[in-house]
C-alpha cells in the first residue's frame, strides 16, 4: 500500500475515546433478585473475548434505575478485575436528580471506571438550560471522559442543537451516544461539534458507521459483538458492501432482541439460553418476556449459530 492510500485510510478512521464496539451490559441477578457478580464477570469476559473494546455498566440496559450503591460499585470493580485493560469501562451516571448523578459519576470514577455515561434528565422535563446545567455539573465533577446519551424516546427531553454546541466546549465531554433515530441530523452534529458519535440503536449501526460514527453502543452485542467488530473493520477499510452484508445478516437477530420485547429483558434471556448467566431475573417494573417471545428468540439464535445445537 502506498503512502497516499495509507494516509487516506488513516483519515477515514474516526477517533474512538470510548472504543469502537461497546455493549451496554446487563446486570445479572440471582432468582431472589440479588446481584449475581459471578455471572456478570462471565458476561464481561465473553463480551471482550467476542470483540468488545468497551463496556457500559450501570446504564439503562443494566437496569440502573433499580440498582443501588454499593451494587453499582461492586459491579464495576468486579468487571475491571476480570477484563483489566482489555476494554474501557464506562460507568452510567443517569438520574433526574443532578446531585445523585454527580455522586454516581464520582463513585464510578473512584472505583476505576475510565469514563462516564450521562443521560439527559428524564421525567422532570427541564428546559434546555436545565439540561445543560445538569450535564455540565456531572462533567465538572469528574476527571474522566464523558459520553452524553441522547435518547428522547425514553427521557422525554432531547439535547437540542444549541445545548449540544455548548456542551461540546467542555474539555471532558468527548462523545454522544445517539439514540434519536435521526442519522442525518447526527451527521451534521458530529461535523459541527467535533464530538465522537456512537450509534445507540442496533438497527441503525451500519447507517451511523457509514456516516462517520466512531462506533456502536449495543444491546445486541451481548450475542453478536464479533459481527459488529467485523462491521467496524469493513467500514474502516472502506468496504461498505461487505459491511452492509454484515448488517443484513444481523437484521433478524436485532429484530429478535429488540423488536418485540424490552432489550434488557431479551438480552438476559439470550445470555441465559447460552449459559452465561444463571437466571434471566429482572427487577420490577421490568418483567420477563412471554414464553412465545423466548421461544422465538431461541429459534433465531439457533438458526444463526448462536446457540449450541
Amino acid at each position: 500500500m502506498d503512502s497516499t492510500a495509507q494516509a487516506t485510510e488513516a483519515d477515514r478512521i474516526p477517533s474512538r475515546t470510548f472504543g469502537s464496539v461497546s455493549t451496554a451490559m446487563v446486570t445479572p441477578f440471582h432468582p431472589d433478585g440479588t446481584i449475581d457478580i459471578d455471572s456478570a464477570v462471565r458476561v464481561a469476559v465473553k463480551l471482550v473475548d467476542d470483540g468488545c473494546d468497551a463496556l457500559v455498566l450501570n446504564g439503562t440496559t443494566g437496569e440502573s434505575p433499580t440498582t443501588h450503591q454499593p451494587e453499582k460499585d461492586d459491579l464495576i470493580r468486579a468487571v475491571i478485575d476480570a477484563v483489566g485493560e482489555r476494554a474501557m469501562i464506562v460507568g452510567g451516571a443517569g438520574s433526574n436528580d443532578t446531585a445523585h448523578a454527580v455522586r454516581m459519576a464520582q463513585s464510578a470514577q473512584a472505583v476505576g471506571a475510565s469514563g462516564v455515561l450521562v443521560v439527559s434528565p428524564y421525567y422532570n422535563r427541564p428546559s434546555q438550560e436545565g439540561v445543560y446545567q445538569h450535564i455540565k455539573a456531572v462533567a465538572d465533577a469528574v476527571d474522566v471522559p464523558v459520553l452524553l446519551y441522547d435518547i428522547p424516546g425514553r427521557t422525554g427531553v432531547a439535547i437540542g442543537d444549541e445545548c449540544l454546541d455548548r456542551l461540546a466546549e467542555h474539555p471532558r465531554i468527548l462523545g454522544v451516544k445517539d439514540a434519536t433515530g435521526n442519522v442525518p441530523a447526527g451527521f451534521e452534529r458530529m461535523a459541527r461539534t467535533g464530538l465522537e458519535f456512537y450509534s445507540g440503536d442496533d438497527g441503525l449501526n451500519f447507517d451511523w458507521l457509514a456516516h462517520g460514527a466512531s462506533g456502536v453502543v449495543s444491546v445486541v452485542g451481548h450475542v453478536a459483538a464479533g459481527a459488529y467488530a467485523e462491521m467496524v473493520r469493513e467500514v474502516d477499510a472502506g468496504d461498505l458492501p461487505r459491511a452492509r452484508d454484515v448488517a443484513a445478516r444481523m437484521r433478524p437477530i436485532v429484530a429478535a432482541l429488540m423488536g418485540g420485547g424490552q432489550g434488557a429483558v431479551m438480552a438476559k434471556h439470550a445470555l441465559h439460553l447460552q449459559g452465561f448467566i444463571s437466571s434471566p431475573t429482572v427487577r420490577l417494573p421490568l418483567v420477563q418476556s412471554s414464553p412465545a417471545e423466548v421461544a422465538e428468540l431461541e429459534r433465531v439464535l439457533r438458526e444463526h449459530g448462536l446457540l449450541a445445537a
